[in-house]
């Protein structure tokens, strides 16, 4: 990680060395906080975020899940800051972190005493899975760890205590050669990666796990879902089992990160034919070619970032 020049937090800009927490912090000890994780992308018309608002009500309402109910700034206060702290930072695409968690002084578990402190930072941030993931795929395997059952944990909110799940995931599918792990439900079907929603291709048609399959409702998996009704591609939310995963034309993941990815093996079994196929590649023309800048915005995804300069070489 480049450390950027200036990070939000609580309504003001400090230094990137100087954005700290007590390590008694409410959050260190019992993952109290929720985030987003957004991309600012390099355009012909200057730096622009994509989903802006999409992402600070998703943070919002994560918030609240978890009793966070006055985080002290409002959806417009923060997509502001937002804007501001990439134009403050010069850089002309970058990933964004904002995050919302539980500060110093209170050490018991319930969590409503402790402060609420809000912090936003933006680094420059390469492709997630690897550049070459976007062409050729990535190998995958289904995890031995299964996401969280209903009534654990809140799957909508996306909370740093979740993500625990997440590493265990990550870990073991790296440990064993993999890129990405896919998690089961409780129930044994198809629910996400460590860090992705996933969907599935079978003669034409493209299949995603419903929200219920304990996942999050990804801001890039809405995209998706979007861009299938538009190419006409058809699109069905439904429980899949984890053998369709076998047998399936294309696999990709989508996220924030991974932006749209394809999968080109699951247990060292070969996705159609083991490469990108025209689905994963029609939809990714279409995805990038908005957040790009190269089509047309047509759904109003783009919030452009004045007055961004280039950082002058050697600073």
């Amino acid at each position: 990680m480049v450390p950027t020049e200036k990070i939000w937090h609580n309504g003001r800009f400090i230094n990137w060395e100087d954005a700290k927490i007590h390590v008694l912090s409410h959050v260190v000890s019992y993952g109290s906080s929720v985030f987003e994780g957004l991309r600012c992308y390099d355009t012909p018309a200057g730096p622009a975020i994509f989903r802006l608002r999409d992402h600070m009500r998703r943070m919002l309402d994560s918030a609240k899940i978890y009793r966070m109910i006055d985080v002290g700034y409002s959806l417009d206060e923060l997509a502001e800051a937002t804007i501001e702290l990439v134009r403050i930072n010069r850089v002309r695409s970058c990933y964004i972190r904002p995050i919302i968690l539980r500060g110093y002084g209170q050490v018991g578990v319930d969590a409503r005493e402790a402060p609420i402190e809000v912090f936003i930072a933006c680094w420059e941030w390469g492709k997630y899975l690897g550049e070459e993931a976007l062409v050729n795929g990535v190998d995958v395997c289904v995890s031995s760890w299964n996401r969280m059952a209903p009534n654990t944990f809140p799957a909508l909110s996306k909370a740093g205590g979740n993500y625990l799940n997440s590493q265990l995931i990550r870990m073991e599918a790296n440990i064993n050669g993999y890129a990405e792990g896919i998690a089961l439900d409780p129930a044994g079907y198809v629910s996400e990666g460590s860090g992705e929603n996933i969907f599935v291709v079978r003669d034409g048609k493209v299949y995603t796990p419903p929200l219920a399959n304990s996942v999050l409702g990804g801001i890039t998996r809405d995209s998706v879902l979007t861009l299938c009704r538009e190419l006409d591609i058809p699109v069905i939310e439904t429980f899949i089992p984890r053998e369709m995963l076998y047998i399936a034309d294309e696999i990709f993941f989508t996220g924030t990160a991974a932006e749209i990815t394809p999968v080109r093996s699951v247990d060292r079994i070969p996705v159609g034919n083991g490469r990108r196929g025209p689905i994963t590649q029609k939809l990714q023309e279409a995805f990038f070619g908005i957040v790009n800048g190269t089509a047309p915005d047509r759904y109003g995804w783009l919030t452009l970032v004045s007055s961004v300069e280039p950082v002058p070489s050697g600073s």
